[in-house]
């Protein structure tokens, strides 16, 4: 059905409208006598619905046209009680619902359906008072023909129009505007406690509740001022009792013929159930169901709170805390017994902060923050940190267990104007993870200069899945050379990260990001493939010189199960011979977690490939395992090399190391192993290696790692080392 048209540009719901006026009608014809017939009554109702609707859209507003339909009841004789009663109430947030339902739940459509009710209240006495002083001039007039006639009829007049102020169920007041009241029906006399005659010597002031008072006599004071001609606030009252009600409250100013203010009508309803409702229902939503305490919806909005007061003396500090091992308890003992501890836990925090007036709050599962508002610095933080600490890690009985916890904090206080709410919390979260890392149990405080290097940390994590698509990832081999003859035996891939923004970038700093992400497996399969291709290049450039190329394999690498069909593959795509391929594994790789050889190694030795431990001596290994595992060869670590550097004025040789050395390479020769000793820098150690009788060295004395063409030139160069 079409919708009318209104001069501010919305339209009223024609559907909407009607329903309204069905609803209006059947009201009006329940509640008294109407002397026209239902379809007149409703398509009259139905011009003063549409008319109301088009006056609240209308730019600029006025009330005036409420008053005229207030005035047309009475021209219509719809002048029971009840029928303003129903017509005052229901113009409210129905007729919004049901005529406006674009504009339903405007702030400024409330106001104004609130000048509307006062409006119609206001036009429909002004009407029945015009009314009955015309009827008292016509009586005048002729009185002398009919005096008992007149007034019966006056009586009859003054009769409607008390019953319609008295019968109301709405309460209803008029006061004068100095605040004394004047008249106000029995409805409002009984939602206050108070008789009428009391009310009528009270001014409003007495009533008003002491928060309220400020605002609702500057409210007061713009509509006699003739700022506003009505006004819709929620508002406390105080019952004769003592006891405060709260309530809806629409005011309206009457003025005299000349505009000045005459009295005040004001439309009040009880709503205490509602708002104490309305109450329950906002601390459920900002309170943690289960501990009781605020939850994280409440700590951001009192914590946005403390960063809208601009005050650059102003600080805030949190603490951010996580209970160490719960999910431990949660899984062992039941989350029922898990949720009682986290009450104890959260009591206590509550108490041990009490005095100083912090807000504890639980953020979710086994998190909880206190906010310190206002603190003197950092050793605030720190007292307060250390106060919850203690209170966390007294042992708690619950029934039959006795549990221990502990719990990690981590600590950012800060000048307001030094940072946002978010960076704060996200500065307190990163804390956290530095005292969980740290041992747990503890408290830290937030290092800008240790944040800053985990942010760059993460944007490298963020970062290594598109620079590995992008192709970022490049090569350097490092020569493994002869210790007894000098010439180049092979080379180990050493891989780099040509970053766009921070230039080459070495593998310490994004290997373990690789391990950590699982990208490794990717990233290692990238390395062997590139070296494989490498290699085979040399081989045919350089076929006598047999380079073997050493690729290191990650233990998570090595553990995948696609790993020997992955080392086959790159062998057949890029041609090179198994046996000029070298594949290097840990110690903890090799054993496996449980002490058991890796079940691959033997299937990639079938290959043809050959196999080194790296790093040999840093970790533990099972001998007896050792002699049964298809390893060629083991890399000597660099700290044992390091002792016989012996280069300098003051070098000392530091014997133990040297005496590890020779005892590992004679084990290893017992094992008819190739030794390879790493970190080989000065010609001091290259002597001593040799007459150790170990095989290989590495290190930047034979030559620091390079790029591929680097090695290539070598190789054309005879492959002898410098």
């Amino acid at each position: 059905m079409a919708a009318v048209p209104h001069p501010g540009g919305e339209e009223v719901s024609r559907s909407g409208a009607q329903r309204y006026a069905a609803e209006w009608t059947r009201a009006v014809r329940r509640l008294g006598f109407v002397p026209l017939s239902a379809a007149e009554t409703e398509r009259l109702l139905l011009l003063h619905t549409v008319r109301l609707a088009q006056a609240l859209l209308a730019e600029p507003f006025s009330a005036r046209p409420a008053e005229e339909v207030g005035r047309t009841l009475i021209d219509e004789h719809l002048t029971e009680p009840p029928v303003l009663d129903w017509s005052v109430r229901a113009l409210g947030e129905d007729f919004l619902a049901q005529v406006l339902p674009a504009r339903a739940h405007r702030d400024e459509a409330v106001h104004r359906v609130a000048a509307l009710q006062g409006g119609l209240a206001a036009g429909f006495a002004r009407a029945l008072r015009d009314r009955t002083f015309a009827q008292q001039e016509r009586i005048a007039r002729s009185a002398w023909q009919a005096r008992d006639e007149v007034e019966q009829a006056l009586r009859d007049s003054e009769a409607r129009f008390r019953a319609v102020f008295t019968g109301a169920a709405t309460g209803i007041g008029i006061a004068g505007i100095d605040g004394r009241i004047i008249e106000v029906n029995q409805a409002f006399a009984e939602m206050l406690g108070y008789s009428v005659e009391e009310m009528r010597q009270i001014n409003v002031a007495s009533l008003f509740h002491p928060d309220d008072a400020a605002g609702m006599w500057e409210l007061y004071q713009e509509l006699l001022e003739g700022k506003h001609d009505s006004a819709r606030v929620e508002k406390r009252y105080y019952r004769k009792d003592g006891s405060v009600v709260w309530t809806d409250l629409a005011v309206s100013l009457i003025r005299h013929d000349d505009g000045r203010p005459r009295f005040t009508v004001a439309m009040i309803e009880d709503i205490t159930e509602r708002y104490e409702l309305q109450q329950r229902l906002r601390f459920q939503a900002l309170h943690d169901p289960l501990t009781g305490l605020p939850n994280r919806t409440l700590f951001f909005e009192t914590l946005g709170q403390v960063f809208e007061v601009s005050d650059a003396e102003r600080r805030v500090g949190v603490c951010f805390l996580d209970l160490d091992g719960f999910k431990a308890i949660n899984d062992s003992l039941g989350h029922d017994l898990g949720d009682r501890l986290l009450i104890v836990i959260a009591r206590r925090l509550a108490e041990c902060v009490a005095g100083r007036g912090h807000l504890v709050a639980r953020m979710g599962g086994d998190e909880f923050v206190i906010l310190v508002d206002d603190g003197e610095g950092i050793d605030d933080a720190v007292a307060v940190a250390e106060a919850a600490l203690a209170a966390v890690s007294a042992p708690v009985r619950i029934d039959d267990q006795q549990l221990a916890v502990s719990a990690s904090i981590g600590i950012v206080d800060c000048p307001v104007g030094a940072t946002s709410a978010s960076e704060l919390m996200k500065a307190a979260d990163t804390t956290l993870y530095w005292a969980k890392a740290e041992g747990r149990g503890r408290w830290a405080v937030y290092d800008p200069e240790r944040g800053a290097r985990d942010i760059a940390r993460s944007a490298l994590v963020a970062g290594l899945p598109a620079a590995l698509d992008r192709g970022e990832f490049v090569l350097h081999y490092q020569p493994i050379v002869s210790l007894l003859e000098g010439s180049m035996l092979a080379v180990e891939a050493l891989v780099r990260w040509q970053h766009p923004e921070l230039g080459l970038i070495g593998p310490d700093r994004f290997i373990g990001l690789a391990e950590e992400t699982g990208l490794i497996v990717r990233l290692g399969e990238w390395v062997l493939r590139q070296a494989c291709r490498d290699a085979e290049a040399w081989r045919r450039e350089f076929p006598d010189a047999r380079l073997v190329v050493s690729v290191n394999l990650a233990a998570r690498q090595a553990d995948h199960p696609g790993i020997v069909e992955t080392v086959a593959d790159a062998l057949a795509s890029s041609g090179l011979p198994a046996d000029l391929l070298q594949l290097e594994l840990t110690e903890s790789a090799v054993m496996g977690s449980a002490g058991e050889p890796l079940r691959s190694l033997h299937r990639l030795a079938a290959l043809g490939v050959r196999l080194a431990i790296d790093d040999f001596g840093t970790g533990y290994s099972n001998l007896a395992y050792l002699r049964r595992l298809p390893i060629h060869c083991l890399k000597l670590a660099g700290p044992f090399v390091e002792g016989i550097r012996g280069d300098g004025p003051d070098a000392t040789v530091d014997h133990r190391d040297e005496r590890i050395v020779d005892a590992l390479v004679r084990l290893a020769h017992a094992l008819e192993l190739w030794v390879t000793a790493e970190a080989v820098e000065t010609g001091m150690q290259a002597e001593r290696l040799r007459a150790l009788r170990c095989d290989t060295g590495q290190g930047r004395f034979f030559g620091p790692p390079a790029p591929a063409a680097e090695i290539t030139a070598r190789l054309g160069g005879g492959g002898v080392a410098a």
